[in-house]
């Protein structure tokens, strides 16, 4: 029932999500240390996939093992994967009824939570001219080449650069081991093993068994095994799986990621929408469950995997400059994105760039909540346009 409230109250996007959780799990509840509790924060923003649900994850598999993690999962994504799921049923409905004025307003909002992301991401993961460097030449070349192959040869290309070039200090916490994990080394190296299997064996299955549910499972499954940062870092990937291959429209995308903006839960809950109206193979509620699933999938098996080796690696230099360069190239990626597709979309006239930079002031200098400006921009673009 704890996850379940958070499920639907949590809004604010993934460093909110973590003082929700510290509150409820550390303050109220006392399940673990404030010390502990910093360590697996550490450990999900250093794994690919969305850090707080991998935080939830975690802490259900303390209570009560694997079914626990499904719990803490479940209770904490679904209900805004039950609204997005919904949005998606309606949008076409209202399109007929009300116009498509509400959708541009959407889109424009879209600009201003990205361009607000890009800031505040550059600020903390790219503070310094090496870094700064770095994710300017990850912007560049997603952009000059845009496919998903590249943007994991970035990823992975930064992450060995950070290696060379970059000097990071480990961090200097208190030693707070990992006593909740509820399974051996053993156990986590079959989780690992799962998750490298599936991560290469997906792509070469979907290559030779021409089936949609098959290729739909390895899009998402790939995107959150090497989304690296969480949140809004989700969408080049997802756009460039999606959008670019003809399999999601561009405005039926954009308007769903601003959607995810207004519903509490993690942001990879848009897969749900976009598995609604993916057009190959399933589709509606079987392509939402898929997509899901898929996403979220590589989070479970690589916290599982994890959680017993993180002690030793967190205190490990090496690890945390190969992590600088990758999250360096994150913010790349992330502003690539939000020049193509979410700007050259959603501000591509003079009222809807406007409207976006409007967003965005509201959400730098006034601190509007994201739901509130996605709610507030779908009214102005159905006055308006």
């Amino acid at each position: 029932m704890a996850f379940l409230k958070l499920g639907f109250t949590a809004f604010g996007g993934p460093t909110a999500h973590l003082g929700f959780f510290r509150e409820e799990f550390v303050v109220k509840r006392k399940w673990l240390s404030e010390s502990a509790y910093a360590d697996l924060v550490a450990l999900c923003q250093f794994l690919p996939g969305p850090a707080s649900s991998q935080v939830g994850m975690a802490l259900g598999l303390q209570r009560a093992g694997t079914l626990g993690l499904v719990a803490a999962w479940a209770a904490f994504t679904l209900p805004s994967a039950i609204l997005l799921v919904l949005f998606a049923i309606a949008a076409n409905n209202l399109d007929s009824l009300i116009g498509n004025g509400w959708i541009i307003g959407l889109k424009a909002a879209t600009v201003a939570v990205v361009a607000h992301a890009v800031l505040g991401m550059a600020k903390t993961l790219a503070p310094d001219a090496p870094r700064a460097t770095l994710a300017v030449a990850a912007m560049a070349l997603v952009l000059l080449f845009p496919s998903p192959i590249i943007q994991v040869a970035v990823i992975l290309g930064a992450g060995l650069l950070g290696l060379l070039w970059l000097r990071g200090q480990a961090p200097q916490s208190e030693q707070a081991e990992f006593s909740f994990a509820r399974h051996s080394q053993r156990s986590a190296l079959i989780y690992l093993a799962i998750f490298l299997l599936l991560l290469f064996g997906l792509p070469v299955a979907a290559a030779f068994f021409d089936h949609g549910a098959l290729s739909l499972f390895e899009i998402f499954y790939s995107t959150g095994a090497l989304v690296f940062g969480g949140g809004h870092v989700v969408l080049p990937m997802l756009e460039t799986q999606t959008v670019g291959t003809g399999l999601v429209e561009h405005d039926a995308f954009l308007a769903g990621y601003a959607a995810a903006q207004a519903v509490p839960g993690p942001l990879f809950t848009f897969a749900a929408y976009l598995g609604m109206v993916f057009q190959a193979g399933p589709s509606g509620i079987l392509g939402a469950a898929i997509a899901l699933v898929a996403i979220f999938l590589p989070s479970a098996l690589l916290i599982a995997a994890a959680l017993p080796f993180w002690q030793r690696l967190r205190h490990s230099n090496v690890a945390r400059r190969a992590l600088m360069g990758v999250n360096a190239a994150v913010v790349g990626l992330l502003a690539a994105a939000l020049y193509s597709p979410v700007f050259v979309q959603g501000a591509s006239t003079i009222p809807t760039l406007v409207l976006a930079a409007l967003g965005f002031v509201a959400l730098h200098s006034w601190k509007v909540a994201p739901w509130l400006l996605v709610v507030a921009s779908a009214l102005i673009g159905w006055v308006l346009f």
